[in-house]
């Protein structure tokens, strides 16, 4: 039988080539910002996790709401409520800022970002890798990327929870520059969240007739104009919520005092 030049073994070998990359760009910026603006993102909220400013009424910080504890101050637990009772002493960050960290890390936008930012899997489009082989997510630990949905109904729940905090800072001091923070950061975290490939997904992706469920087409249509903007709103959801909670622990701290913070 005679071999095919698609199946013959020249075929199925990668591209000889010496250089590791044609392009005459400059490719690299893209990896070294992501790799900058990542690495001071993850610095500052390990920081924010063990800060105990995290709350001045009626301000809650993002990144230690819910508070789920007794030693969390009274007005600061959700709906008054401390399931995790007196044992729990460590920080309320520990305990909550997991949802929406898996959410993120998992995220396909993500991915993409810190594979080539911090792994150069690949740095860039047709720029050679350093690693000797791809398995791609096939495999531990990066497997563990199937449960970004699972990720996602957490992140919906936190989402919701600081929606939840913005409109009591509304209530409490319409005219404050804080609750206003809190507001915008709110928005952009739930269009973040709902801008997911997931959430496109699960609205209306198994439907095989839109006509029979025009409600679901509906939202299927809102998600799918969101999705397009998925890597803008991770981008500047990303700045927001970190903004939101060091201006919230700079009031705590008494840093910031302005007529009305």
């Amino acid at each position: 039988m005679t071999q095919t030049a698609a199946e013959s073994p020249a075929r199925r070998q990668r591209a000889q080539i010496k250089e590791r990359t044609l392009r005459t760009d400059q490719w690299w910026r893209y990896p070294l910002v992501t790799f900058i603006i990542f690495t001071a993102f993850l610095v500052y909220a390990t920081w924010a996790i063990f800060d105990t400013s995290y709350f001045v009424s009626p301000y809650h910080a993002p990144f230690a709401s819910p508070c789920l504890a007794t030693s969390c101050p009274e007005e600061a637990r959700l709906f008054g409520f401390a399931p995790f009772g007196d044992w729990y002493t460590l920080p309320p960050g520990l305990l909550i800022l997991g949802l929406p960290a898996g959410f993120r890390f998992t995220c396909y936008y993500y991915r993409k970002a810190y594979y080539r930012g911090f792994w150069l899997s690949p740095p860039a489009c047709a720029v050679g890798e350093p690693h000797k082989k791809y398995t791609g997510e096939s495999r531990f630990p990066l497997i563990l990327q199937n449960i970004h949905r699972y990720f996602f109904y957490a992140a919906i729940v936190i989402g919701l929870v600081l929606a939840y905090d913005a409109v009591k800072a509304l209530i409490a001091k319409p005219a404050g520059l804080g609750t206003w923070i809190l507001i915008v950061n709110a928005i952009l975290i739930n269009l973040y969240t709902l801008s997911c490939h997931s959430c496109r997904h699960i609205t209306a992706g198994r439907l095989n007739h839109f006509s029979k469920h025009p409600v679901r087409y509906r939202a299927w249509g809102f998600v799918s104009k969101l999705n397009a903007k998925h890597q803008e709103l991770a981008l500047v959801s990303m700045f927001t919520v970190m903004g939101a909670d060091l201006y919230v622990r700079l009031v705590a701290k008494g840093i910031v005092a302005f007529p009305f913070a």
